[in-house]
């Protein structure tokens, strides 16, 4: 522990703990699909082709709630491998379930925040894209500092696309999306896809919390870009 009257030191996290209860579903889910598609977190390189049993192109999912929209993505392009980080409880038993209710299997779970995993079990030029949908927006102006979208973790994620891979970001928080676009913008190595915000790619799901804000006419928007 810190010394009385020192502070622990902050380092940059991808999520806040939020307390929540695990379904008797989801908890079987854990027990009967857990040692197949769950990750230990690891200090080291991941061995891609070992951990999926095959050779794939790989996405890393960042925060990925109850699954519902990483799921459908799965479903939708199978040829790919989702390497999925999430460490609320309920939400990676969800995953889980649906993983067995849908017949996925190209989909890894690590329960570990997504900036270690980062850091220390993806080599650079490793992947093919990053999905962060829908991250905290952290609304309030002294806590924006908390947004995932920061520069230093942009760059990190930029170090870990192969060439041509891409970051795809979304946002129903308008101030969050512009600040995703000046920091995604900022990076030499990345180029927008679009003029500013992109079109709702084919493969991201409308989903009932989006529905429900785009007939209320709140906005979503999705940016993505690709690693020069």
């Amino acid at each position: 522990t810190a010394p009385e009257g020192v502070a622990h030191p902050r380092t940059i996290r991808s999520f806040v703990r939020r307390a929540g209860r695990t379904t008797t579903g989801q908890a079987k889910a854990f027990t009967e699909l857990g040692p197949q598609f769950l990750l230990p977190y690891q200090p080291q390189p991941l061995d891609f082709a070992q951990a999926f049993g095959r050779q794939a192109p790989t996405i890393l999912e960042i925060g990925f709630g109850m699954g519902e929209a990483t799921a459908h993505i799965a479903g939708v392009m199978p040829e790919v491998n989702f390497l999925c980080c999430e460490v609320h409880e309920p939400g990676v038993g969800a995953l889980l379930k649906r993983i067995g209710e849908n017949g996925l299997t190209n989909i890894r779970i690590v329960a570990h925040d997504a900036v270690e995993v980062l850091e220390h079990m993806l080599p650079e030029g490793s992947l093919a894209g990053v999905h962060v949908f829908f991250p905290d927006p952290w609304h309030k102006l002294r806590h924006n500092k908390r947004r995932l979208i920061q520069p230093p973790l942009v760059a990190r994620l930029a170090s870990r696309l192969q060439t041509g891979g891409y970051i795809h970001c979304a946002t129903d928080w308008e101030p969050y999306a512009q600040q995703m676009l000046e920091v995604l913008s900022a990076e030499t190595s990345l180029a927008n896809t679009a003029e500013a915000y992109a079109e709702r790619p084919h493969y991201r799901p409308l989903t009932k919390f989006e529905n429900r804000g785009l007939k209320l006419g709140h906005g979503v928007w999705d940016l993505v870009f690709r690693k020069k």
